[in-house]
């Protein structure tokens, strides 16, 4: 069938238009490219080193490959339901509203406590390069601007991404150029495929077990799902800037991560001893560069890629995902507040702020507390992408009786394989945690079903949903 404009849909699930619609697919496509970073490696190359054995191309290949399915699936249910809530919303639609409130709360562990893990990422980078202001303070200046930037609207936050993202990009041509010049010259190792295998340590359980670090690069372009109500291109567009967004940075993550790794001067070392001052990739930067200024310049572009931009969008995504739960009634009202001129969530963007401010500071006190942060935002975004799959075949081969088995079946039941092997593999801790907290959301559906507030989610009047044939 033919495709259908992006406004109409929300209205007939008995929702106003109240988000404003102003973001094209280039726009979409940017803000997915800025909330998964071009140059995210940079702060997690040495983690990710050493869980591949030093094949950290090969982990991002991996990476690529196991998102791609999932955005494959969002894709279609972005489709069928162009509304704002990401996983909540399809599979609240496409299974049950139980399982959509249940996704909706797991999918909260990522995009709640994301925003948090960035500020303080970027508060610690910045500290490291001007010590005399604490962590705390930074941590504080990223929360306060990124809260401003998000209330002006939908449309200076897309402003500033592209601003942002050239930056980024301009950053990461000057690594890619000096690296190459100096591999060139007989710098580090040379040109070689152990970044993308090496015989020597390989296997199959390394190489998933450095996917489920590696994929932290990658969340993000799921957040373009939660502007469905903001696009104003046809509803193609969210699928499309998502598999778009997914490809180029994927691309870019390996070819920044193979370059590094050539010029990592003790790759033994790196793989026995880690990284525990999170500095590899500045060290490889400084290798290549003859002398310090190319590691402060990667280590600057990561705190302000972090802290500012990657958070700005975070804080975004996840205002619209507080605001969407809250519209059905599955959090408090108050959340669905739309400022009258800004067009924006009010009140889920200042709690969301909140949130990454109290739970940034007290992570700064833990020695643990970023590792601790990335291995549940990992968790929760993971386990909502699992179900993902599922609500595509529930909605669309056993409800609709589509026969497209390739994207309705196979692609679903093959992300759903390769990403239930990384949660498997996953970090013991965060695994405990991510199943408390989802024994913690069953208790809160519990009481909803209890006082008379069993999640219901509106069925569209229309029969003119898309089936993709």
């Amino acid at each position: 069938m033919a495709d259908t404009p992006a406004h109409q849909g929300i209205e007939s699930y008995g929702y106003q238009q109240e988000l404003r619609r102003s973001l094209t697919f280039t726009d979409l496509l940017v803000y997915g490219l800025v909330f998964m970073v071009p140059i995210a490696p940079f702060g997690i190359f040495g983690g990710v080193f050493q869980g591949s054995g030093g094949m950290v191309a090969l982990a991002y290949v991996l990476g690529m490959v196991a998102m791609m399915f999932t955005a494959l699936s969002y894709a279609q249910m972005s489709r069928a339901f162009p509304m704002a809530g990401s996983v909540y919303t399809y599979a609240g639609r496409g299974i049950g509203a139980p399982v959509g409130f249940l996704s909706g709360w797991m999918i909260l562990l990522d995009y709640v406590l994301v925003p948090g893990l960035l500020y303080l990422i970027a508060g610690v980078a910045m500290n490291s390069l001007v010590p005399s202001v604490p962590v705390w303070l930074w941590l504080v200046g990223f929360v306060l601007l990124n809260t401003v930037v998000n209330y002006l609207g939908i449309e200076t936050t897309a402003k500033v991404n592209k601003a942002v993202l050239i930056g980024e990009l301009v950053v990461l041509a000057v690594f890619l150029v000096v690296g190459v010049i100096a591999l060139a010259n007989g710098k580090g190792r040379g040109f070689d495929f152990t970044p993308l295998y090496n015989s020597h340590h390989f296997s199959w359980h390394l190489a998933f077990g450095a996917v489920s670090i590696a994929v932290l690069s990658f969340l993000g372009f799921d957040g373009i799902s939660t502007l469905s109500e903001e696009n104003r291109d046809s509803t193609k567009a969210i699928g499309r800037s998502m598999v778009a967004a997914l490809l180029l940075a994927g691309t870019l993550f390996i070819v920044q991560t193979w370059v590094a790794s050539l010029l990592v001067a003790d790759p033994d070392a790196l793989i026995a001893d880690g990284d525990p001052n999170g500095t590899a990739f500045y060290d490889a930067a400084r290798a290549a560069g003859g002398g310090g200024w190319l590691a402060t310049l990667t280590a600057a572009s990561t705190a302000v890629a972090w802290g500012f931009a990657n958070s700005l969008v975070a804080q975004a995504a996840t205002s619209r995902l507080l605001f969407a739960m809250a519209r059905d009634r599955q959090l408090p009202r108050f959340l669905a507040k739309i400022h009258p001129t800004r067009r924006v969530p009010v009140n889920a963007t200042l709690l969301t702020a909140g949130i990454s401010l109290v739970l940034g500071l007290y992570m700064a006190s833990r020695e643990d507390g970023i590792t601790l942060l990335s291995t549940l935002v990992n968790f929760g975004a993971l386990t909502t992408f699992l179900v993902l799959h599922v609500a595509v075949v529930v909605h669309y081969l056993i409800r609709k009786r589509s026969k497209d088995y390739w994207r309705h079946l196979i692609a679903p039941l093959l992300g759903f394989a390769i990403l239930a092997y990384v949660v498997v593999n996953a970090n013991i801790a965060a695994q405990r945690l991510g199943f408390v907290w989802l024994l913690i959301g069953g208790i809160v559906l519990a009481g909803l079903m209890l006082t008379g507030r069993k999640p219901r989610l509106a069925v569209a009047d229309t029969t003119s949903e898309e089936t993709d044939k």
